[in-house]
């Protein structure tokens, strides 16, 4: 397949829209006018690419209306990232046509537009917490494939440490040795494994918590020196 090859199948469908069309206007794959609105821009491309988002970008500096036109994808394409495509091109207020070389079809996934997100609030108050509730810095960003120590994992440290030391204890006297006002609440969840209730309100450390503390040995002297 060829880029040329896309250029009918999109001729076509801009022209049964009414616009005239025109390839290889200056810089620009192909422009499309409709009476006195504004031109728009298709920049074409076998693959979506950085490359293709910067020469929409580009277009961008000449016309609002600057769609990406790439062929359909297949089962290892681009679809395989489609959300996180259809948000970039969003983002940036670039459109984007899939385009069905052997029925000759397009499919406009996104038209250009102003992007104007919604905030989410809820979740960034939930990443302030855990910013402000975590002790020190104890991951390494950019890392994957480890466990990440969170404000809650650090909470579970100190809970099993203490009942790694005292033994089965009430939660009660778990929240308040450890500083934890929930320390009850969290052994009781039991998230990892690592707590278990050996009487009404009382807990002990299980043979995961105990290999959780070795895990984390390093993180558990940061809380302490911390």
């Amino acid at each position: 397949m060829r880029e040329a090859d896309l250029y009918g199948p999109v001729k076509a469908y801009l022209e049964a829209q009414g616009f005239e069309v025109k390839a290889e206007i200056g810089a620009c794959d192909l422009m499309a006018v409709r009476g006195d609105e504004p031109p728009v821009i298709v920049e074409l491309k076998l693959t979506f690419s950085l490359a293709l988002v910067m020469q929409g970008v580009a277009r961008q500096a000449l016309f609002e209306d600057v769609y990406l036109a790439v062929p359909v994808s297949g089962a290892k394409g681009w679809k395989l990232r489609y959300r996180d495509i259809i948000r970039l091109c969003r983002r940036l207020g670039l459109g984007l046509l899939a385009v069905d070389v052997k029925k000759a079809a397009v499919v406009a996934h996104l038209d250009p537009g102003p992007y104007a997100p919604r905030k989410n609030a809820r979740r960034a108050g939930r990443l302030l917490r855990e910013f402000e509730r975590r002790v020190g810095d104890p991951n390494t960003g950019g890392m994957t494939g480890v466990k990440q120590v969170t404000a809650y994992r650090q909470n579970a440290l100190r809970c099993a440490v203490y009942l790694a030391a005292e033994g089965p204890c009430r939660a009660a006297e778990v929240a308040r040795a450890v500083g934890f006002a929930k320390a009850g609440d969290l052994m009781r969840a039991d998230h990892y494994g690592w707590f278990e209730r050996v009487d009404r309100g009382v807990y002990a450390l299980t043979p995961k918590g105990v290999a959780g503390l070795e895990e984390f040995e390093a993180e558990i002297v940061a809380l302490s020196v911390g």
